[in-house]
């Protein structure tokens, strides 16, 4: 190539930068400086289209469902530490909502299932030493049921449930136990963490009563919230399942030849852990 070809092709060269050099100037000038902000966290969701069916016909969509042991392990420790802690706060620091044994089910279960941040512990006054580990498979409420968490109506899930009324935000303890739990065993003995003692109570206003298994001190144990009494407030109670089977009421003792204990109940988003 010749020196004065070489000379041409350089200069084109040089114009060519200098032309891009201003017009990324004159684009800054346009619309300002670009600034790079980090992206906001995302609460785990649900992958929906992997799971629309209900492989027990219970209910209960397979997309809520925590296949993964580590997120069932995860999700028992926070239910239990919830309601356990609920019963050795002060009365006067006890959420607004637990004034019954459902209503402890339903906040234990809800709390148990959203992103546990600095936000959450400072909103529920939770204080727990070493916190379970996060569930992964999603987190409340990001799934297509939105804040309506509890199965209310029966009959297996169809994907219309996600917006026809099948779920709500409320269930009663009859609503829990029929329709977002299943029956495990009469057998106490057999009940792990996490696990639903019910009883029906005949001839009460409120015949359906619910207790959270757990353990006290390494004992098998329960808390429950007693509700209301003739017009006065309840109050939570922890009592170990041995303390429990020689109850001085025996409608209340869970043994198999108690026709009020209905039985030992898991939820169904566990369902396949048995």
């Amino acid at each position: 190539m010749h020196a004065s070809s070489k000379r041409l092709l350089t200069a084109l060269f040089v114009a060519l930068a200098i032309l891009l050099v201003l017009l990324r100037a004159a684009v800054w000038l346009h619309h300002g400086p670009r600034v790079h902000s980090a992206a906001p966290h995302r609460s785990a969701m649900v992958d929906s289209s992997a799971g629309w069916s209900d492989a027990y016909a219970d209910g209960t969509p397979d997309f809520l469902r925590l296949h993964a042991l580590d997120d069932r392990d995860a999700f028992r420790r926070w239910f239990t530490t919830l309601a356990d802690f609920q019963a050795l706060r002060p009365r006067a620091e006890l959420p607004a909502e637990i004034v019954d044994c459902a209503s402890l089910l339903r906040f234990s279960y809800r709390e148990a299932l959203r992103r546990h941040d600095a936000a959450w512990f400072e909103a529920t006054g939770m204080e727990v030493m070493a916190p379970p580990g996060e569930i992964r498979a999603w987190q409340y409420p990001n799934t297509p049921l939105g804040l309506n968490l509890f199965r209310i109506t029966p009959g297996p899930f169809t994907p219309a449930d996600a917006t026809n009324g099948a779920f709500a935000q409320f269930a009663d303890a009859h609503t829990l136990v029929e329709r977002n739990a299943f029956p495990m065993s009469r057998d106490v003995r057999t009940a792990e963490p996490g696990d639903l003692l019910f009883f029906r109570q005949f001839g009460q206003s409120s015949p359906w009563h619910s207790m959270i298994v757990l353990r006290i001190a390494g004992q098998p144990a329960v808390v429950y919230h007693t509700g209301p009494d003739h017009g006065q407030p309840g109050e939570m109670r922890r009592v170990l399942i041995s303390e429990l089977l020689d109850h001085p009421q025996p409608q209340w003792r869970p043994i198999p030849a108690n026709p009020n204990f209905l039985g030992v109940y898991r939820w169904n988003i566990l369902r396949g852990s048995e």
